[in-house]
Formats: C-alpha cells, structure tokens, sequence
C-alpha cells in the first residue's frame, strides 16, 4: 500500500524513531509532525494529553497516513490507548516495544528504566514489564539533563560522560543487565551510556523497538509498499511539519537523522 505512515512527536525526540524507520522500511512514504510550540507534554494534564494527541492524530489522518506511531513517551502512556479507540487504522506507541523488548533479553530480570522525570514519573514501563512479567524487578532513573545534552550536540564531551557516571551509577549499583532507554532524545547518548554501563548491560533503544514492531505490524496486515520497496535504491518522500517556527527543528533535525533537512512546513495545530 502506497499510502504514508504517521510519526507524531511532542518536538525533535520522534526523529529518532523516523531515522530507524527510514533505515528498516526506506521504500515507505512518511509524514512527520513535531508539536515544538507545545513540547514538552510532560507535566501536564492528562485531559490536556490527550487533547493534544487527538490533535496530533487528527493532523495526520488529513494527509490519509495508513498507520501512526506514537513517537512521545508522554502521549504513548497516557493518552494512546484512548485516542487510537476512535480509529479504525492501527497506531504503535514507544513504551510497549521497549518493554517486551526488555523483557525478553534480561537475563537476571533486573531491568534499568531510564527517561525524562514525566516519563518515569508516569511509572508506564514499570507497568508494562510487570504486565509482561510480574517477576521482573524494575529500577526506575530520571535523567533530566540527557535531554539538553542531545539537543546541544554534547555527544562526545567529557562533560557529557561524567554526567551519565554520576547517573548511571544507581543502575550499576542495583546490577541490572537490561537498560530501556526511555526518551528517543537518549539513543544520541546511546555510546556514551553504553561506555558507562559496560558490556554486560543490553541498551534496548525504544525507538528501534518501536521501528522494527511498526515492520512487523506491517508486514502483518500487508501494507508495506511492495512495489516501491523492490527498486534497487527504494527512497520514500517524506514530508516534515512542525507546530512553530521551522529554523531551529532544522537545525536539530539534522543533528538526529544525520542529514539535512530543509523543507519544513508550520501548521496550525490548534485547528485540529
């Protein structure tokens, strides 16, 4: 089916997300929309929530997208659920295949949850890995700072480093051998974390997760776009839209896809 798929994120953090679903599915046609007028959802209410994601689904059945992921930690906990229930076409959020993800690879089911302090404090992966298996023990870490760091291009700092240490060391404490990172800003930092927590630990990045659910979900119900797929070079066209002034989302947005992106169009989202 040549039909698009939706991304929908509170800011830049969802790109992530489109990054690994340009490399897993790059004959598919996708439409991105960051919500940066109103990022971060974290922290508000969960009626507000939801407004804004029915909002952000709503924008997106407008250009006939024929699955939506959820890219926003914030929105996949809270709101999800019951915004997709007024949609017939099926949506994905971030928590679920991290969770399952984290689930299955743990060894000594001590799994490591680290995200923004709306996320964690949203307990959502912690309830979704019980949910998978109540025997698992969860520990729970916000990283607050991850978040600037990643926008700022910090990666490779010193600085950077010694921040994650200092984090991280709760986690290499509890001996968890399992690590969900759980805001798509923190894959950014995935080696900087990876060199702290050190080769016993998995990184589950939920994006990927989310990605390679979205192929399968897919390939499921036969809405891959076959056709395009089996050129010898498949490039889908994807279309980026942004709630606020586009100059800054570009200047992220090349940081997070590793490519430039110039062609951004603003919305007005409140008339959704």
């Amino acid at each position: 089916m040549d039909r698009p798929i939706g991304i929908f994120d509170s800011g830049v953090g969802g790109l992530t997300v489109a990054r690994e679903i340009f490399r897993m599915l790059p004959g598919e046609d996708v439409v991105y929309f960051g919500d940066v007028a109103r990022t971060p959802y974290g922290g508000r209410s969960s009626e507000i929530i939801v407004k804004f994601t029915a909002q952000d689904v709503s924008f997106l059945m407008e250009h006939k997208v024929k699955f939506i992921i959820c890219a926003c930690n914030t929105a996949s906990a809270v709101a999800l659920d019951e915004v997709a229930g007024n949609y017939r076409i099926e949506m994905v959020g971030v928590i679920r295949p991290g969770a399952e993800a984290a689930a299955e690879k743990t060894s000594n089911g001590r799994i490591g949850v680290i995200g923004t302090n709306a996320t964690i404090g949203s307990n959502a992966y912690a309830r979704m890995i019980h949910e998978i298996n109540p025997e698992h023990k969860v520990f729970s870490l916000a990283c607050p700072l991850f978040v600037p760091l990643a926008e700022e291009g910090y990666i490779d700092k010193e600085a950077t480093y010694l921040i994650a240490k200092d984090y991280l060391q709760t986690m290499i404490d509890v001996d968890v051998d399992t690590l969900i990172l759980g805001c798509t800003h923190y894959p950014l930092l995935k080696q900087v974390i990876a060199d702290v927590m050190g080769d016993n630990v998995r990184l589950i990045d939920s994006g990927q997760e989310t990605a390679r659910a979205t192929y399968r979900l897919l390939a499921d119900a036969h809405l891959i776009n076959t056709a395009a797929s089996q050129q010898p070079t498949p490039q889908g066209e994807h279309k980026f839209f942004v709630s606020d002034v586009p100059e800054k989302f570009s200047q992220l947005a090349t940081r997070f896809l590793d490519h430039p992106v110039d062609r951004i169009t603003r919305v007005d989202i409140s008339g959704y």
